[in-house]
């Protein structure tokens, strides 16, 4: 089969090369891929930000057909459309796990990371961990949805943003789109959008957002959202840059949360009087459960939120990852494996 794989010497660090598919093993289902999407993260793992994984087979957002499980299986079935997502498997037993944190599971495996992902032609997943796709979900779209739209969803559930208030989204790419509709369209919060490209910002306002600034022709997004509104009730941050969880800090009023969902390499800066006094939470949260991204899923399928995708050909990836690389994507670039040859 084709698959996309990490190697350190070829353009944009991955190739497309022929994988063998091990047989199942018990537990296990064998996935036909249709769609997988391309990530930040994929760039991080692909660049050995993560660890030395050269030859693993990248993916985290994909989709397929169920065409194989193995004889125990017994939550899905033989065409059965569903997930291949970051969380591959978890232990299932640890303090995380049977509490509804299985994502921060110290034993969890990750797709195209630590096991071989979804930018392939074939895919094996933890049964119990591939989540179902809904009926009327246009599958390209689904894989978006699958880390994209889930890590989003989870991120406003944790800024327990309620009906009215504001929330400001650090980043409209392909996470940050996604995170204004559920904030608007799931959670009815009003969102404010912050993002360097005026592109991105035209998108953020075609798709709901009350207030859209550019920090470099605005001013600080942080003076105006404090002048403006007295402060926002929540901050999620998509944006891969030490300037946006600052500002994000600053923008919040009283008691408000900061959440982080990018993943920069540089450390950011608190003020902890201000964290103290104004009793400001900076919260870390981590893609979502499979409960979430079943949340996630159907919200998209009855036509609340609506991934922005564009199809590519999988000779196309490595352009993809050099453009993803460059910030020139809007939305999410979804690889196509419907026709792989």
């Amino acid at each position: 089969m084709k698959a996309v794989v990490v190697n350190p010497n070829t353009k944009s660090k991955v190739e497309v090369a022929e994988k063998e598919i091990r047989p199942l093993k018990a537990g296990e289902a064998l996935v036909d891929v249709e769609y997988c999407g391309v990530c930040h993260t994929d760039l991080h793992v692909a660049a050995g930000d993560f660890g030395d994984v050269e030859g693993r087979v990248l993916g985290h957002e994909g989709i397929g057909i169920v065409s194989e499980i193995a004889d125990d299986v017994t939550t899905l079935n033989v065409g059965d459309r569903v997930s291949i997502a970051w969380m591959f498997q978890a232990c299932g037993s640890c303090e995380y796990c049977t509490t509804g944190r299985e994502t921060f599971c110290r034993h969890v495996q990750n797709a195209g990371y630590s096991v071989d992902g979804g930018m392939a032609e074939q895919c094996i997943v933890a049964a119990d961990y591939a989540v179902k796709v809904p009926e009327g979900l246009d599958p390209a779209k689904a894989s978006s949805i699958t880390c994209a739209g889930v890590t989003t969803y989870k991120a406003i559930k944790v800024a327990d943003v309620k009906p009215g208030e504001y929330v400001v989204v650090y980043g409209c790419g392909g996470l940050g789109n996604l995170a204004i509709q559920y904030a608007k369209h799931v959670f009815n919060a009003k969102v404010i959008a912050v993002d360097l490209n005026n592109d991105k910002l035209a998108l953020a306002r075609e798709i709901g957002a009350d207030l859209t600034i550019n920090p470099l022709e605005d001013g600080d997004a942080e003076n105006i959202i404090q002048e403006q509104l007295g402060g926002a009730h929540a901050a999620v941050v998509t944006a891969v840059s030490k300037a946006a969880f600052n500002s994000a800090v600053d923008a919040v009023r009283a008691c408000g949360k900061v959440v982080a969902v990018g993943l920069p390499s540089e450390t950011m800066d608190l003020n902890i009087p201000r964290l103290v006094l104004d009793g400001i939470e900076v919260i870390g949260s981590l893609v979502g459960t499979r409960k979430d991204l079943a949340e996630a899923f159907q919200f998209g399928a009855e036509g609340k939120v609506v991934p922005v995708v564009k199809t590519r050909c999988l000779h196309d990836v490595q352009d993809v990852f050099e453009e993803m690389e460059q910030g020139k994507i809007q939305g999410r670039m979804v690889l196509d494996f419907t026709d792989a040859t």
